[in-house]
C-alpha cells in the first residue's frame, strides 16, 4: 500500500533522500527517441537549470545526480537549520522568486499593514513558507512542474509528462548515502551510455572530476560551471559554509566510483579487483554486496530506507513501526551499528 509522504520523510530521522522520478509511458522525453526520431537531448540541461535556481530558493543540497533519457537520480540533503536561520525577509524573498505574493504578506512585507490581526495572519502564513522552502514535496513539485510544464509547451500538448509521483528513500548513514550516490553516478557506465565516469554527462561524478582538475590546475572558483547545481562539500573538513558535508572525501569517492565503474564493465562483469578502497573498510561495506546492488542495478530501489541495520531499526521506532521494508538488503550491504542479521 502507498504510504503518505510525511511517513517516508523526516528530517529527525535523517536529512538525506534519493528520489527517483520518471518519464510518462518511460518514453525517451528526455533523451533520443529512436522510435520516433526525435531529439529530446536538451531537456536534459533543464534539470541541471532548474536544479541550480531552485538552490537559491529552497534549504536543499545536492550531494548526487545523474539526470538520464528517461528518468532521473537525486542524492540531496533537505537543511532545516539553514532555513530556521532565515530572517522573515529573505522567507518572502526567496518565496517571490517562484510565486506572487498575496496582497496581505505583500502589504505587510512593505510595512503597511494596519492591525495586529493583519499583521499576525501574515506571520502565519511566513511560517508556512518557511516550513515548505525546506520540505522535500515542495522542492520536487517545484523542478517537476516546471520540467512537464516547459516540456508540454516545446511539444504544443497537455497532459502528463512524469509516471507519477517521485520515489524517495531515506538514506539512514554515511555508509547509506556513500553506496547511494555511487549507484547514481554510475547509472550512464551501468546503461552502457558511458565507459567510465568522467565521460558520463549530465552526472554529479563528471562535475565533481572536472571540478577537482580546475583546482588541480590551480582554477579558483565554485565547483560548478554556468547552469550546474551545486554540490555539496565532501569530507567533514571541507569548506562547505553550511557544514553540510559528508563523512567521505571526495578523493575517497572517486576513488570508489572509479573503481566500481571498471568492475561493472561489460568484459569484467561480476569480477572484482584484487585493490578494495578502504573507504569500504571504514565504512563496513561489504564489497560483494556493494557491487552487485550498484553494477547491477540493485535490489533497493523500492524500499523505503537505506542505511546500517541499527539505523533501520531505529529508523523503524521513530515512525512507530515495526518493520521497515530494506532491513534485509541493508543487512547484506552494511555492517554499521547493530551488527549483521544475515550471512550472505
Amino acid at each position: 500500500m502507498t504510504r503518505a509522504r510525511k511517513e517516508l520523510v523526516s528530517v529527525e530521522t535523517t536529512p538525506y533522500y534519493h528520489c527517483i522520478c520518471r518519464c510518462v509511458r518511460r518514453a525517451f522525453l528526455c533523451g533520443e527517441d529512436s522510435y520516433s526520431g526525435k531529439n529530446y537531448e536538451h531537456r536534459r540541461g533543464w534539470v541541471l537549470e532548474r536544479l541550480r535556481e531552485l538552490q537559491g530558493v529552497f534549504a536543499v543540497d545536492v550531494c548526487a545526480y545523474a539526470v538520464m533519457s528517461n528518468h532521473y537520480h537525486l542524492v540531496v540533503r533537505l537543511d532545516a537549520d539553514r532555513a530556521a536561520a532565515w530572517s522573515e525577509g529573505e522567507v518572502m524573498e526567496r518565496w517571490a522568486r517562484l510565486f506572487s505574493l498575496p496582497v496581505l504578506v505583500a502589504r505587510y512585507r512593505a510595512g503597511q499593514t494596519k492591525t495586529v490581526a493583519e499583521r499576525e495572519r501574515a506571520q502565519l502564513q511566513i511560517v508556512e513558507w518557511r516550513a515548505r522552502l525546506q520540505d522535500l514535496s515542495w522542492f520536487m513539485r517545484s523542478l517537476n512542474e516546471h520540467l512537464a510544464r516547459r516540456a508540454n509547451a516545446e511539444d504544443g500538448c497537455k497532459g502528463r509528462f512524469w509516471e507519477g509521483r517521485y520515489k524517495s528513500q531515506a538514506l539512514l548513514d554515511d555508509a547509506a548515502v556513500l553506496t547511494c550516490m555511487s549507484y547514481v553516478d554510475l547509472n550512464p557506465v551501468r546503461a552502457g551510455m558511458a565507459d567510465t565516469p568522467e565521460a558520463s554527462d549530465f552526472t554529479s561524478i563528471q562535475q565533481r572530476i572536472r571540478a577537482l582538475a580546475r583546482k588541480d590546475q590551480g582554477h579558483e572558483g565554485p565547483a560548478c560551471e554556468g547552469d550546474e547545481p551545486r554540490l555539496t562539500v565532501l569530507g567533514r573538513e571541507g569548506d562547505d559554509p553550511h557544514g553540510n558535508a559528508v563523512a567521505f572525501t571526495t578523493e575517497d569517492y572517486l576513488e570508489l566510483v572509479d573503481w566500481t565503474g571498471r568492475a561493472i564493465r561489460e568484459d569484467k562483469r561480476g569480477a572484482i579487483p584484487e585493490s578494495i578502497p578502504p573507504i569500504l573498510e571504514r565504512l563496513r561495506i561489504d564489497p560483494v554486496h556493494f557491487l552487485r546492488h550498484v553494477g547491477r542495478g540493485g535490489s533497493t530501489q523500492h524500499v523505503a530506507a537505506l542505511g546500517g541495520v541499527g539505523s533501520m531499526r531505529s529508523a523503524a521506532v521513530s515512525a512507530g513501526r515495526c518493520f521497515i521494508k530494506g532491513i534485509g538488503v541493508s543487512a547484506r550491504l552494511f555492517a554499521g551499528p547493530g551488527g549483521w542479521i544475515c550471512t550472505p
